[in-house]
Parts: structure tokens; C-alpha cells; sequence
């Protein structure tokens, strides 16, 4: 960890860290690429750490793509990467349920086609993937037929969203024996140009809302997230490095999980926020607060390199 945290990482430093680690975690968007284009240096800094004998995974709260459908776009963009180093909620999810749930029955799911087959993969059979239109009057609404099998609602992105999902969602959770788990809880999809559109933590905060319960959320800062990679890997969280460019998913599920952490500034959050941040005497603001911070991971190179 940094002498100080918040601190500039400078190729000297860049060196000591790196020795200090034999792991890292890179977050995606906004990391290692930015919408279909790679952060420059990105497939290289991969290659360089691979090649200097670190693990390296890739951690995404997105969950419109299975594993497999992540690594052929990190492939695509010139990235080593297999499906067994990715881990998205999608797959986080499945996990969750499968290992932690001890779900044996199916899940109303308002999600993805991916979500779907990673569920699948894990022996879960999933409801309710595609549109549902609405219909009847809410009499009908209250009185839907529900599947008795439904052990569990999980609710990741779908753009198919609506009314009837959100009511159906309610219905099952009514029964207190059925679980609810999220995918995360990000409001936002930042987009080129400095445009964004609702994110999962809209359409989960819904349901809750509607339920009048919380769900069991998975994915960053979840510090589930880290031991879904830890537990397959035998990871040392102190060996581990988190890089990501959200001080309120990537950095904080580095603090919450004993990991060091960079915040590199090609993404969403910025310098100003993390010095805001260490300045608050706000103990959750402190852990949105990196030990490091790098203009772009493409700057370790020459450390990587020497």
C-alpha cells in the first residue's frame, strides 16, 4: 500500500508495486478499453504481465455477456484473455446462487440471453428472459400465474424491462423463503461523448422498492466479487492488485477486500473526487479513496518493460 495513499504512480513506484503483487484485476470499460476500441498500450501491458509471471483476470460488473462472449472481445481487441480469467456478474451471479444459495429449484430472471446461459451452465433453469407485455387489470396483475419451482429472483440488465416483470419480480418475493439477489447497483451507463443511460441499480432499486426488501448484490464493490476469483485461484488478497477507474465499485472492492488498489483516470472517476474523498471523514468515502492513481495503465509499461 501506498506511504500515503492517493499518490502518483511513477515508474520507480510502478516497479515496487508490481514486485509487491502477484495478481491483478482489471476492471474493463473504461480500463482496458473504451467502447470497441482499446485504451492504447492496454494489449501490451497484459502481454508484459503475463510475460513477468502475474495472474492477470478481468472483473466486469456488466452482465449482457457470458465469459466466453467477454474473452473473444478482449481477443478482438488484441488482449490474451481465456473465459476461465473473466469474471462478470453474469457468471458471479450464477455462482452466488448455485454455491452460496444452494439453489436447486429455477430463478425468475430479469436479465440477460447471457445471464440466461451462464445460469444454465450451473444446472439453474432460468424464467423470463424477453419482453413481457402487459395485459388484463391489475386484479389479473396481483393474481399472475407463478412457476411453485421459482426459489429466486435475480435482477441484472435487461432491456426488455417493464411493468409486468417489475409485478411479477413483487409476486414472487412475497413468499419470504424466496431469494433476491442483484447483479449491482450502478445508476449509470457512461457512454462516449459524455452521454450515459440508466444502469442495472435503476431496475434492481425497483424491485426492491416494489418488494420492500433489499437484495443480495453481488457484483463491485460486493467483496463476493473478489472471493468468486479468489476461491478458484487461491488468491493472497495482500498479493493482489485491484485496477479500475470507479472509486465507488473498483476502488472500494479493493478496500473492502484487503487488495491495493490504482485508480487509472480513462474512465469514469477523477483525481479531484478521490482527493474529496481522503479529505471526508466519512468512513465509506475513505474507502473510495485509491492507494495509486495513473493517467492510463499503458504508463507501467516501461516498468513492465525494464
Amino acid at each position: 500500500m501506498a506511504a500515503s495513499k492517493c499518490t502518483q504512480l511513477t515508474v520507480a513506484l510502478s516497479r515496487h508495486l508490481l514486485d509487491s503483487v502477484d495478481c491483478v484485476l482489471f476492471d474493463c470499460d473504461g480500463v482496458i478499453w473504451r467502447g470497441d476500441q482499446a485504451i492504447p498500450g492496454a494489449p501490451e501491458v497484459i502481454s508484459s504481465l503475463k510475460k513477468n509471471g502475474k495472474r492477470v483476470f478481468f472483473v466486469t460488473n456488466n452482465s449482457t455477456k457470458t465469459r466466453q462472449m467477454y474473452a473473444d472481445k478482449l481477443g478482438k481487441l488484441g488482449v490474451e484473455a481465456t473465459a476461465d480469467e473473466v469474471f462478470g456478474t453474469a457468471y458471479c451471479s450464477a455462482v452466488y446462487l448455485k454455491n452460496v444459495c444452494k439453489l436447486d429449484g429455477k430463478v425468475y430472471l430479469i436479465g440477460s440471453n447471457a445471464m440466461r446461459q451462464e445460469l444454465e451452465d450451473v444446472g439453474i433453469r432460468p424464467l423470463g428472459v424477453g419482453p413481457d407485455p402487459i395485459s388484463g387489470v391489475p386484479k389479473d396483475w396481483a393474481d399472475v400465474p407463478l412457476d411453485k419451482e421459482v426459489q429466486a429472483v435475480l435482477v441484472g440488465f435487461d432491456e426488455h424491462f417493464s411493468y409486468m416483470k417489475l409485478n411479477i419480480a413483487l409476486q414472487y418475493l412475497c413468499n419470504p423463503d424466496c431469494q433476491f439477489v442483484g447483479t449491482n447497483t450502478d445508476t449509470r451507463l457512461p457512454l462516449e461523448g459524455g452521454k450515459a443511460v440508466p444502469g442495472t441499480g435503476c431496475l434492481l432499486r425497483a424491485v426492491e422498492t416494489a418488494a420492500q426488501r433489499q437484495a443480495q448484490v453481488v457484483g463491485k464493490p460486493s467483496s463476493f466479487m473478489f472471493e468468486c476469483v479468489a476461491s478458484q485461484f487461491d488468491l493472497d488478497p495482500e498479493r493482489c492488485l485491484m485496477v479500475g477507474d470507479r472509486l465507488d465499485t473498483d476502488i472500494m472492492l479493493g478496500s473492502n477486500c484487503g487488495l491495493k488498489t490504482l485508480l487509472t483516470l480513462t474512465g469514469v472517476s477523477t483525481v479531484a473526487e478521490a482527493d474529496a474523498n481522503l479529505k471526508s471523514k466519512c468512513p465509506l468515502q475513505q474507502k473510495m479513496v485509491p492507494d495509486y492513481y495513473i493517467d492510463s495503465i499503458a504508463d507501467i509499461l516501461p516498468a513492465l518493460q525494464a
